[in-house]
């Protein structure tokens, strides 16, 4: 139906008689001419309706509304001088039409396609077909279809094959609550839908299929948040016969091909890597944002000579004390840093500590410090004056994700992080079991396929919290983006790991009966990763929350405006899988 799209008329095709078709984004009346912007999704171009070239058909352009669909054709000529637009592609040439068609007319959209006022939530999924019309959504779609592109032609490169896995599965226990799908054909039978094809993808190893990957979607009956939705999208990987070395180096050559692929960005490799221990030294947080420094501190031999009872009772029960120096931070009110204590308290601390250094130190806690206690903490934290040191206590995880929290809640209140700034680094050394105090006993951290180290391997039987897996997640900018780790695929290794769970190797098949039977039959060494392909879609386009890349997006209450799902069941749908609404 067209010679061209809205996007792609240059100089080298005026005097050319051409057919374009699209939505009219806008139309101006300029005395007799009518100059239209016609839309697709290649982009625009500006056509326009002069009676004397057309008398009929410039009387039907005056009666066109907002976003009717047009068919036009016309001559391509030079813009005038002065009047050339180099903001689009298009932007030195225009249309004259002599022949328009209405292919489909317009009620008033009921939201801006234009990006100059954003509709609130429930609009936009409600008549989402309009919103992702409108310039942000199309370009964050074509990046979409760009990422998956990119992802496709390097892993077909690097030899992986492309398997789908099954939607309707077993449930297997632990991890994220599902979804359950009834059984029409076997009464009283369910399906799960799966968080994620783990089980499968371990399964195609065993089958020989020795590098495999799907962008595939899976599903999570959990509260949704900005990076959470019931379905979402991942990248899933899988390898045999590799280490966890050469799986994070060829991982980082994927996300450098993205990047590059899609952003024209040369990302600098290898990534910079740090254990969970260090992360949380660091930074209080196994997702650390390294755009800014602001690293946290162990001021726990300074503070112990103070007489401030929480610190003192904290260390006398082993735990410990961090700081964090803002620099210039002095200059925050009094209700900011109640605001910052907000976050420490939702992050498990009582409270938040607090020296502002001016003069001489200011805040409750400075008259428990003498003078020897307030210049050591000085050094420890390179504190000056208009610096303002916040203070967390407690148990080593606690108290340094707690203040990890502060640390970004007060870098977004200074505006400290940086804008177009992408810093990738791996996180390593998990933890392999933490203790439940519910359960009073140990549980993986990860899932029980999870190999520990070599080196930390023999304190499962002595100390389980200092056994380290073969865990990895890929962090950017504080958001983790993927994670995996190399599994365990030998019999005698996995009865080790379960025993300290408090399962035996039977209970262990009674759950995950078809995965650890296939392992009977020779399973090679293998590993994987799962990238949370919303996740790093969103990163690369800019956004915080995952909705604005995803086609269909759910509200945070698990519902569609659009279709006015989920919706009540009839009572016939119920008779034909056997249920019964109580």
């Amino acid at each position: 139906m067209r010679t061209h799209t809205c996007g792609e008329l240059t100089d080298k095709e005026i005097d050319k008689e051409v057919t374009l078709c699209g939505w009219l984004h806008s139309s101006r009346d300029h005395g007799g001419l009518i100059f239209i912007d016609l839309r697709d999704r290649y982009g625009i171009t500006q056509i326009v309706f002069d009676p004397v070239q057309s008398k009929d058909v410039h009387k039907e352009a005056e009666t066109w509304g907002r976003e009717f669909v047009l068919k036009v054709t016309g001559k391509v000529r030079e813009r005038p001088k002065g009047m050339q637009n180099k903001d689009i592609g298009t932007g030195q040439v225009e249309v004259l039409i002599t022949k328009a068609e209405v292919l489909s007319k317009s009620a008033t959209p009921k939201i801006d396609i234009a990006d100059r006022t954003v509709a609130g939530e429930e609009l936009r999924l409600k008549y989402r077909y309009l919103d992702l019309r409108r310039p942000t959504m199309l370009r964050n779609m074509k990046m979409r279809h760009a990422t998956s592109q990119a992802v496709r032609s390097y892993l077909c490169q690097h030899n992986f094959m492309e398997i789908e896995t099954p939607f309707f599965v077993k449930h297997t226990p632990g991890g994220a609550r599902v979804f359950k799908v009834a059984s029409r054909a076997n009464p009283g039978k369910f399906w799960a839908l799966p968080e994620s094809p783990q089980m499968y993808k371990q399964l195609l190893m065993v089958a020989g299929m020795d590098r495999y990957f799907q962008i595939v979607k899976c599903f999570r009956d959990e509260d949704l948040r900005q990076d959470r939705q019931p379905e979402f999208t991942q990248i899933d990987i899988e390898m045999s016969f590799i280490n966890q070395d050469q799986l994070l180096t060829l991982m980082e050559g994927m996300m450098a091909h993205i990047f590059k692929e899609v952003k024209g960005m040369t990302l600098k490799t290898p990534f910079q890597r740090m254990t969970w221990k260090e992360a949380l030294d660091q930074y209080g947080s196994d997702k650390p944002d390294t755009r800014f420094e602001m690293k946290l501190q162990d001021v726990s031999e300074v503070v112990k000579k103070s007489d401030f009872s929480i610190f003192k009772t904290t260390l006398e029960k082993n735990g410990v004390v961090y700081a964090i120096n803002v620099k210039d931070g002095a200059k925050l009110s009094r209700k900011q840093i109640d605001k910052l204590t907000d976050v420490a308290k939702e992050s498990g601390l009582p409270g938040l500590g607090w020296l502002k250094l001016t003069k001489e130190f200011e805040g409750v806690i400075a008259k428990f410090m003498d003078g020897h206690v307030q210049e050591d903490l000085k050094k420890a934290t390179d504190c000056h004056e208009g610096d303002l040191l916040l203070f967390s206590a407690g148990d080593f995880e606690v108290a340094t994700t707690a203040l990890g929290n502060v640390r970004l809640a007060v870098a977004k209140m200074l505006d400290l992080i940086p804008k177009d700034k992408y810093n990738f680094l791996w996180v390593l050394d998990f933890p392999a079991f933490e203790y439940s105090e519910e359960e009073q006993g140990w549980a993986a951290r990860h899932h029980i396929f999870t190999r520990p180290t070599d080196e930390t391997v023999d304190m499962c039987e002595k100390d389980p919290a200092l056994v380290l897996s073969h865990a990895h997640d890929i962090v950017l900018n504080g958001v983790e983006v993927g994670g995996g780790s190399i599994r365990i695929h030998d019999r005698e290794l996995q009865a080790r790991v379960l025993k300290v769970i408090g399962l035996t190797m039977e209970q262990a098949e009674k759950r995950f009966d078809f995965l650890l039977e296939a392992f009977r039959y020779g399973a090679p060494p293998h590993g994987g990763i799962a990238i949370g392909y919303d996740r790093l879609v969103a990163l690369l386009c800019g956004e915080t929350d995952i909705r604005e890349v995803i086609t269909f997006p759910r509200t945070k209450a698990m519902e569609s405006p659009l279709d006015n799902s989920p919706q009540d069941w009839e009572e016939k749908w119920l008779k034909e899988v056997h249920l019964k609404l109580r």
